[in-house]
């Protein structure tokens, strides 16, 4: 049969038993607890104290033993920490006397609400985050990586920047779980410039709201120490409700996006400029003269008088106002006019000079397309 004996000195609950008509009965519980938690803590004290009177002892005695093993003394000095030992040892036996009647106590008393159960464990144990595999991998090895990723799933990630309503785009996450992660999130960013240079405003504001989910989803992840494919269901759950009950959630979504697109803007806009600037510096090379000079520069450099010559195409003009200027002037301007290709001196004999030598071969030249200019302008004069 089972023993229900160990059940008997039971002290039920302070508001348990039935009470007199004539008494407060509130008043009455708490006086029972009051005292119920002044025993308890009486008791925890006598504990306490004898557990440190225990301790104590046996302190003491460690170092009365190591006094006499280890130290040198006189035979007075000796037989003080001998007699010292005894006493201590006695004190102990007699503490250990105690320690038992306490404990024979302590089982005798009436167990509670507060004694009849103990934590079975003390302590909690956390998995720890597993190690992102990234972490070793250099810049450029994840550069390669992350565009690997990209190259591989590009169609499925432009799909879902495509993809309006939350529902699908949860199912659509659910269904391809690999691409709630860091590379989709920048791979839309970057289509998002894309598609601004190419004034496709509308679709670059869809892919944009894409992108935000995708950033939120990451940090969602991030807060929790979780896996994004994780936190697809919360954040979409929560989205779902974000205009009823949860306002401010959707209001701060709305900024995030409204910022975004102003940065998307500005990013497209430096790469239109950046382009513009690379393709005028690509024409500017290609039409620079034989001599480095870009000829639009150096015509707008020109005195009127001469950039009339060569807008009309004039060569008897050109003579005569090089051969009014003074010897010096007319020099500088005709060099760069043949350095930048304005001037192209025996235009029929240039294919076949092309391969000519160039330093004091470059000045003779320079001096005779000067002296064959002065010499027909000598006419004119």
């Amino acid at each position: 049969m089972v023993d229900y004996s160990k059940w008997d000195h039971i002290e039920v609950s302070d508001d348990e038993d039935d009470t007199h008509p004539n008494i407060d009965t509130p008043s009455l519980f708490r006086w029972r607890h009051q005292a119920r938690v002044e025993r308890m803590e009486e008791a925890k004290k006598e504990r306490e104290s004898m557990d440190t009177k225990i301790s104590q002892t046996k302190k003491k005695l460690d170092q009365v033993r190591q006094q006499l093993k280890d130290v040198k003394v006189t035979d007075d000095k000796a037989e003080q920490l001998k007699q010292q030992l005894t006493d201590l040892e006695k004190k102990q036996k007699q503490l250990k006397k105690e320690d038992e009647e306490l404990t024979k106590k302590e089982k005798k008393a009436p167990k509670n609400v507060d004694t009849l159960s103990h934590a079975g464990f003390t302590r909690t144990i956390i998995n720890a985050p597993k190690k992102n595999p990234d972490d070793s991998l250099t810049e450029d090895e994840k550069a390669e990586r992350s565009q690997a990723f990209m190259d591989k799933y590009k169609k499925e990630i432009e799909h879902f920047g495509m993809l309006q309503d939350y529902n699908d785009s949860e199912d659509y996450l659910r269904k391809n779980p690999h691409l709630a992660c860091e590379d989709t999130a920048n791979y839309l960013a970057l289509w998002c410039i894309s598609l601004e240079v190419q004034e496709k405003h509308s679709l670059m504001e869809r892919v944009a709201h894409q992108t935000i989910i995708m950033q939120y989803i990451l940090e969602l992840a991030k807060s929790l120490d979780a896996a994004p494919q994780a936190t697809v269901h919360s954040f979409f759950t929560k989205m779902k409700k974000a205009k009823t009950d949860f306002k401010e959630y959707m209001e701060a979504f709305d900024d995030e996006l409204k910022s975004f697109l102003v940065r998307v803007k500005e990013r497209a806009e430096a790469r239109i400029e950046r382009a513009m600037k690379e393709a005028e510096e690509e024409d500017r090379q290609k039409r620079l003269g034989p001599g480095g000079l870009d000829p639009v520069e150096v015509f707008e450099s020109l005195p009127p008088e001469l950039q009339k010559c060569f807008e009309e195409k004039d060569i008897p003009m050109l003579q005569q106002v090089l051969g009014k200027m003074p010897e010096e002037e007319a020099r500088g301007y005709l060099k760069k006019c043949v350095d930048s290709g304005l001037w192209i001196p025996n235009a029929q004999d240039a294919q076949a000079n092309a391969e000519a030598e160039e330093g004091d071969a470059d000045d003779e030249g320079e001096e005779e397309q000067y002296e064959a200019v002065r010499e027909e302008a000598e006419p004119e004069k």
